[in-house]
């Protein structure tokens, strides 16, 4: 609409009648004493509109001569039809003549340049090819940081699961029962149970790099502590009773330890896979992503591949004190260069890690002072707010499924299958192989999801995988019963059906992770990630509370119905989930053609 310039010496009164009027500027008669300078172009109204009154001039102003060409003007019979007249003005004002050119005031063209200009930019915009939008798809945003960020996922992963391996094996060396490890084992799963959210609030509430750097120092710390303690055990101790070992001061502080280890390990995977690696490979970049948590879960399984295989060896030519301290070495040397890395990601990334994880109008409100005086109550919060957000979260059943997979620590590669196999005087190397190749089977299982994905969809992918896992888990507690663990061939043929179940088991595992970071904002990641961690160690606490009532390895089979129990389940909760899918889970994973 065009405008006319109009002078600022127009003035409003109040000193004037309520009734006193002026005419319209198309009326004439009225004696002129205002100068107007400033007028929008004016057109005839639809009926009903409604005209502003022009009631409070003041009669000392005047109007100069302006020309106005209009298309088309209703005269003053014409408008009292259908508007209500507009007050007059003093008799002390006319207005002489009005001309306003039709090339100043008409908005035609300008309208039009704009419109051109406009529909100008939309036909700059680039507009990518198919396989254009692909390769971006398959392109991380960092790549050079996500490659530091694989070479600090490699280091500390070798030294958390070379640890993983060597306290139960050492444990089991100190007493013959099931219960020294798994009165260990509980007391962690009880930590990260009732940490686990607390430490996730934390971490969404402190910067990402000085939180790393934190964790790694507790973590380091905490391991070479249960070191010294199993190490002081070794020499130290002699043959005693369960009940004299439970009470021991040294097992005591290992079990203070090892929680604290495992409470810190967590957060740092959880930070790992569910923030960090979204932000490096990029939050649009599907593909991208894919293939970073499947090189993430490679890292994962070749250091598990590599940490029981080189301290099962050491073992069986060592002795366990010697093979304590060469993790020690580990431990210490690993911790600076961890420290390097995280560094050097946050650099190649150009700070992306820096950036916030809440909008600037949130982030004052979704990150409150942390008051240190009210530690047990901002902790039971956390807990409260975590549990929350996890119940509602889209894809509860998906990560249902996953919890239900924790209860299985007897069919798995772990502190009770260890302690078992050494219970049966199996060699050290060759417990260490059995780690190794269900790691392996793991690996391969990353290749294998990605064909199980393109062939099936992503959550038909999931589903195979856990059928797979529970049939051939059925399988291994079958042959338990009928055969004899004493004899060589039926003990084979068991540790082989769980090294097979074990490419279900990572299938899934990857395909879940996928699910999870899609169904998941990234402000709710760390908190929603450890509380489900939290949920899972939940499941493993009470198994392990089971073991610890059922500590005689007669009693292995019934854990091991249980542990294949939990699995079956997991399967028949994610098909049920799949055949009844909701508006938001359609939402959620329209990518999918499969589903």
């Amino acid at each position: 609409m065009g405008l006319v310039i109009l002078s600022s010496s127009l003035t409003f009164s109040s000193s004037l009648p309520p009734h006193s009027s002026c005419h319209s500027f198309l009326s004439s008669g009225a004696p002129p004493r205002c100068r107007l300078i400033s007028l929008r172009r004016l057109r005839p109204s639809a009926p009903g509109s409604s005209i502003c009154r022009l009631g409070n001039f003041t009669s000392k102003c005047s109007i100069t001569n302006i020309d106005i060409d209009f298309e088309h003007v209703a005269t003053e019979d014409e408008v009292s039809e259908d508007l209500p007249r507009l007050p007059s003005l003093p008799s002390g004002c006319t207005i002489p003549y009005i001309h306003i050119a039709p090339d100043i005031l008409d908005s035609k063209p300008l309208l039009a340049m704009e419109e051109t200009h406009v529909k100008s930019l939309f036909k700059t915009l680039p507009v990518l090819s198919e396989g254009e939008q692909e390769t971006l798809a398959a392109t991380p945003a960092h790549p050079a940081a996500l490659y530091a960020l694989y070479a600090s996922c490699l280091v500390g992963n070798l030294v958390e699961q070379l640890w993983n391996f060597a306290w139960p094996a050492a444990v089991a060396i100190l007493h013959p029962s099931l219960l020294p490890v798994a009165v260990v084992g509980f007391f962690t799963k009880l930590s990260i149970f009732i940490g686990a959210p607390i430490v996730g609030k934390l971490m969404d509430n402190f910067p990402r790099v000085p939180a790393y750097l934190t964790l790694n120092f507790v973590q380091t710390a905490a391991q070479l502590l249960s070191a010294a303690m199993i190490i002081y055990a070794l020499t130290t101790t002699h043959r005693i009773t369960t009940s004299a070992v439970l009470l021991q001061a040294w097992f005591i502080v290992l079990v203070v330890a090892g929680a604290v280890e495992r409470l810190a390990g967590l957060a740092l995977g959880v930070s790992m896979e569910r923030d960090w690696v979204v932000l490096l490979a990029g939050t649009n970049r599907p593909v991208a992503l894919a293939q970073a948590n499947a090189m993430l879960s490679r890292i994962d399984l070749l250091c598990e591949i590599a940490g029981a295989s080189v301290f099962g060896i050491l073992l069986s030519k060592h002795n366990p004190v010697t093979c304590l301290k060469f993790a020690c070495c580990l431990m210490i040397c690993a911790l600076p260069v961890l420290v390097i890395l995280g560094q050097l990601v946050n650099r190649l990334s150009s700070g992306v890690l820096n950036c916030s994880r809440y909008p600037s109008d949130e982030s004052d409100r979704a990150r409150p002072p942390l008051d240190a005086g009210k530690i047990v109550k901002n902790g039971m919060d956390a807990i409260r707010q975590g549990w929350t957000e996890y119940k509602h979260q889209p894809v509860l059943p998906a990560s249902i499924a996953y919890v239900l997979l924790y209860f299985n620590i007897a069919l798995a590669p772990g502190a009770i299958m260890t302690a078992l196999l050494m219970h049966h005087g199996i060699n050290p190397s060759i417990i260490g192989g059995f780690s190794g190749l269900c790691s392996i089977m793991g690996f391969a299982a990353t290749f294998i999801s990605a064909t199980l994905v393109k062939k099936l969809g992503i959550l038909k992918a999931g589903a195979a995988g856990l059928i797979f896992q529970a049939l051939l888990l059925t399988a291994a507690v079958v042959m338990y019963w009928t055969g004899s663990l004493s004899r060589q061939t039926p003990l084979f043929i068991f540790l082989s059906l769980i090294v097979l179940s074990r490419l279900g088991h990572m299938s899934y595992d990857v395909v879940g992770t996928q699910i999870f970071q899609t169904g998941i904002p990234a402000a709710k990641a760390n908190l929603i990630g450890t509380t489900e961690v939290s949920i899972a160690s939940l499941a493993e606490f009470v198994m392990l509370g089971v073991a610890i009532i059922a500590n005689d390895v007669s009693h292995f089979g019934f854990l091991a119905m249980l542990s294949v129990s939990s699995v079956a389940g997991a399967a028949w909760m994610f098909c049920q989930w799949l055949a009844n899918p909701t508006e938001e889970h359609r939402k959620l994973f329209a990518f999918d053609a499969q589903t």
